[in-house]
C-alpha cells in the first residue's frame, strides 16, 4: 500500500471568523496558525499548502496576562545606524493594534514562501465594523 499524499489542486480552502474581544493573546494567535496551517485535517502534510482564510475581528480587545502591558515591547529596525525603536506593548496597541496580532501570528508560521502564502490569507480588523461585516458576508457567501 502506497502512502498518499494530498495535492494542492484537490484542497479547497475554509474561511473561519475568529473574535478576539477579551481572549487571550497567545490563545488566538495560536488558534489562528493552525486554521491558517491547516493542522486540524487528518491529511495534513507540512510541505503542502493546505491552508485557510482566517478573519480575526476585535484586535483592539485582546487580552494579555501579568505585567506584559507595560513590560512587553516590540523592536523594529531600519538597518542604519541608531536606527533600533522600541515599543512597549501599550503604546503600539494605542498606534497600531493591529500589529500586536499580526506579529505574534506571523512568529508561529514556517518561515519562508509557504509562511507567506498563508500569513497572506489572514485579516484582522479592529473597530471597523462595517469593513468587518462586508468581510464576513463574503465569507459566508463565498462558494471558492
Amino acid at each position: 500500500m502506497k502512502t498518499y499524499f494530498p495535492k494542492k489542486k484537490s484542497h479547497k480552502p475554509k474561511y473561519f471568523i475568529l473574535d478576539a474581544k477579551n481572549k487571550l493573546l497567545g490563545r488566538v494567535a495560536t488558534e489562528a496558525s493552525l486554521l491558517l496551517r491547516g493542522k486540524y485535517t487528518s491529511l495534513y502534510t507540512p510541505s503542502t499548502d493546505q491552508g485557510n482564510f482566517v478573519l480575526i475581528i476585535n484586535a483592539e480587545q485582546v487580552l494579555v496576562s501579568g505585567k506584559k502591558e507595560s513590560q512587553k515591547l516590540y523592536f523594529r529596525n531600519s538597518q542604519r545606524p541608531g536606527s533600533l525603536k522600541k515599543e512597549s506593548l501599550s503604546s503600539l496597541r494605542a498606534r497600531l493594534p493591529v500589529r500586536i496580532l499580526e506579529k505574534s501570528i506571523y512568529r508561529m508560521l514556517p518561515k519562508g514562501v509557504l509562511g507567506k502564502t498563508y500569513f497572506r490569507r489572514l485579516f484582522i480588523y479592529s473597530g471597523h465594523k462595517d469593513k468587518g461585516s462586508v468581510l464576513m458576508n463574503m465569507f459566508q457567501h463565498n462558494s471558492y
